[in-house]
């Protein structure tokens, strides 16, 4: 068996981090048990500046890509298709806000040195595009830790403490002098790049590929 090591370079409030990491999911499946791999979670911010209170979407969108409200209408479409055929659900009417995400990464950092880093992370993505909740929200946090596993009081303690900040904020500042400025990048053996939320199909194509390449 071939073992791989991912790193998934990813913000808990993109869409299309959600489904690259659903189409990897399905890839995986695919190549099992020939391919297998250990997924880790890297932190990055897409807005790093905003406020504990967030911001209005379709005003955080306009001012940011320039959208108009019937583009933004269309993304959200093709973001809700792409997940329904990936079996996740995004429900658009509940989301109407962006968030702060530092909190939610040293979560998640501290759930990878507790082997639930995957498991927390879909628990934070169901809360923010299936159930709309606020994922800079410490009891919103600390409920997706408990979902994912992990225990509730010692998630309490690290969001309280600021533990891992410095881990987080170092992660993010190599990621980004490396190149990175968009996610999903999905990292393969530390070395092949494959940037967006791509189809099942080529995310099996390039595992293979890498596989047998050694």
């Amino acid at each position: 068996m071939n073992k791989l090591t991912i790193d998934i370079v990813s913000d808990v409030v993109c869409p299309w981090c959600v489904i690259g990491l659903k189409s990897l999911e399905q890839a995986l499946a695919r190549v099992a048990p020939d391919i297998s791999a250990e997924l880790r979670f890297q932190a990055f911010e897409l807005n790093p500046a905003m406020p504990p209170e967030g911001q209005d979407i379709g005003e955080h969108l306009a001012q940011k890509y320039g959208a108009s409200a019937e583009q933004g209408a269309a993304n959200r479409e093709t973001i809700r298709a792409r997940g329904a055929e990936l079996g996740f659900r995004f429900e658009m009417a509940q989301r109407d806000r962006i968030y702060n995400t530092f909190d939610a990464h040293r979560l998640l950092h501290w759930a990878g040195l507790m082997g639930r880093q995957h498991a927390l992370a879909m628990a934070l993505f169901d809360a923010y595009f299936t159930r709309g909740e606020n994922p800079s929200d410490r009891a919103v946090l600390e409920q997706a830790a408990e979902q994912a596993g992990l225990a509730r009081a010692e998630a309490a303690e690290v969001l309280a403490s600021g533990a891992y900040a410095a881990e987080v904020r170092e992660l993010e500042q190599f990621y980004r002098g490396h190149g990175i400025s968009a996610v999903p990048s999905i990292i393969i053996n530390e070395r092949h790049l494959i940037s967006g939320g791509q189809s099942p199909e080529v995310f099996e194509q390039a595992l293979r590929q890498i596989a047998a390449a050694g």
